[in-house]
C-alpha cells in the first residue's frame, strides 16, 4: 500500500483529494496542517478512525518536523496544497503568503529531496513531488484567449505572486536536483467543505442570512470554474500518469462572470429555499468598491492534460452548482462551526 503525504489536507481541496483518495485507490494518507483558519478537522470528521488515515498537526516550515514524517512514514509521493489562498487576504495582510506559499514550500521541497535522495533506487524512481497551483499565476486575459502551460507568469497581487514563486522553486528543484516534480494550475475551484470567505459560499450563506450580496465592480470579471472533486480526480491522473517535470492546467471549462454566478445562486435559492417575504434575493444584490488589481478574464485551456493524460471533467458547471448549493444547505452546522472565529463573513481586500 503507498502511502502520500498531504499537506494542507484539513483546507478545501485538501479535504476533498483525502476522501477522494480513500474512496478510489489502496493508500493511506498523512495530512499534515497547521489548521490556520481555513483549516477545518469538522471535514475530515467521517474519516478520523480510519486505520489508512493519520493526521498531523504542524507547519511546512518545519523542515525538522517534515523531515521526521518524511523518516517516519515513507511515502511514495508528496501532495503539496497547503497555501494561504485568498486574494483579498494577501492584499490585508501579504506576509502570511511569502512566509507559507514561498519559505513553506522551500522548506518542504528540501525536506523532500534530502528524503529522496537517501531511497533506494526502486523508491527513489517511484517517488513524486505534486506541487498544486493557480492559474492566478499567469495574470489577466483579454475578452480573447486561454492560459497554457506555456503563458508567461505575470502574477498581479500579493497572492499569485507567492504561488508564481513557489511554482519557480519547484520547477528549479527538478531541474537543478532531479527531484521528480510534477506540477498543475487550476482554474477557479467550487464545492463542498469551501471557507466561506471564497465567492460562492459567501454568497449563499449571506444570502440565507438576509444579508447583502456584494459584487466587485460590475461584476463583469470572468473565472473558469471547476467542481473540487473533478479538480481532485485531475491531481489523482497526474499523480499517476503525468511526466515528471511537467505541469498541467486543469480547468472546467465554464466561463462565468461574477454577477452571472450571483444569479444562478439567487435564482436556484429563490426556487429551493425561498424568502420568507417572498421577494428574491437579488434584491440583497449590491455593488461596492473593486478589489486592487482585479484581474478582468481567467480562461484555462485543458487540453494537454485531456490529450497526454485522458483526463476530462465530469460535471458541467449546471451539475456542479446544484450538488454544491444542496451541501451547504444541508451542512448549517459546519457552515455555522466554520464562522465561529476571526472570519464573520465580512468584507476584506480594501487595501487599507
Amino acid at each position: 500500500m503507498n502511502t502520500i503525504l498531504v499537506t494542507g489536507g484539513a483546507g478545501f481541496i485538501g479535504s476533498n483529494f483525502i476522501h477522494l483518495a480513500l474512496r478510489l485507490n489502496n493508500v493511506s494518507i498523512i495530512n499534515l496542517d497547521k489548521l490556520t483558519y481555513a483549516g477545518n478537522l469538522d471535514s475530515l470528521s467521517d474519516i478520523e478512525s480510519n486505520p489508512q488515515y493519520t493526521f498531523i498537526e504542524g507547519d511546512i516550515c518545519d523542515q525538522a518536523l517534515v523531515g521526521k514524517i518524511l523518516s517516519d512514514y515513507r511515502p511514495a509521493s508528496i501532495v503539496h496544497f497547503a497555501a494561504e489562498s485568498h486574494v483579498d487576504r494577501s492584499i490585508d495582510s501579504p506576509a502570511a503568503f511569502i512566509e507559507t506559499n514561498i519559505n513553506g514550500t522551500f522548506s518542504l521541497l528540501e525536506a523532500a529531496r534530502i528524503y529522496w535522495r537517501n531511497l533506494d533506487d526502486y523508491r527513489k524512481a517511484q517517488f513524486r513531488f505534486l506541487h498544486v497551483s493557480t492559474d492566478e499565476v499567469y495574470g489577466t486575459l483579454g475578452e480573447t484567449g486561454y492560459f497554457t502551460e506555456e503563458t508567461p507568469y505575470a502574477p498581479n497581487s500579493p497572492y499569485s505572486a507567492s504561488k508564481a514563486a513557489s511554482d519557480h522553486l519547484v520547477r528549479a528543484y527538478y531541474h537543478t536536483y532531479g527531484l521528480p516534480v510534477l506540477m498543475t494550475n487550476c482554474s477557479n475551484n467550487y464545492g463542498p467543505f469551501q471557507f466561506p470567505e471564497k465567492l460562492i459560499p459567501l454568497m449563499i450563506l449571506n444570502a440565507l442570512e438576509g444579508k447583502t450580496l456584494p459584487i466587485y465592480g460590475t461584476g463583469q470579471n470572468i473565472r473558469d470554474w471547476l467542481y473540487v472533486e473533478d479538480h481532485c480526480q485531475a491531481i489523482l491522473t497526474v499523480l499517476e500518469k503525468g511526466c515528471v517535470g511537467e505541469k498541467y492546467n486543469i480547468g472546467g471549462h465554464n466561463e462565468m462572470t461574477n454577477i452571472c454566478i450571483v444569479h444562478t445562486l439567487c435564482d436556484f435559492l429563490d426556487t429551493n429555499r425561498p424568502r420568507s417575504d417572498g421577494k428574491s434575493y437579488r434584491e440583497q444584490i449590491s455593488f461596492v468598491k473593486d478589489r486592487p488589481g482585479h484581474d478582468l478574464r481567467y480562461a484555462i485551456d485543458a487540453s494537454k492534460i485531456e490529450r497526454e493524460l485522458g483526463w476530462v471533467p465530469a460535471e458541467t458547471f449546471e451539475t456542479g452548482i446544484v450538488k454544491t448549493v444542496n451541501w451547504y444547505l444541508n451542512n448549517s452546522e459546519w457552515c455555522q462551526r466554520v464562522t465561529d472565529g476571526s472570519y464573520r463573513l465580512e468584507r476584506l481586500g480594501m487595501g487599507e
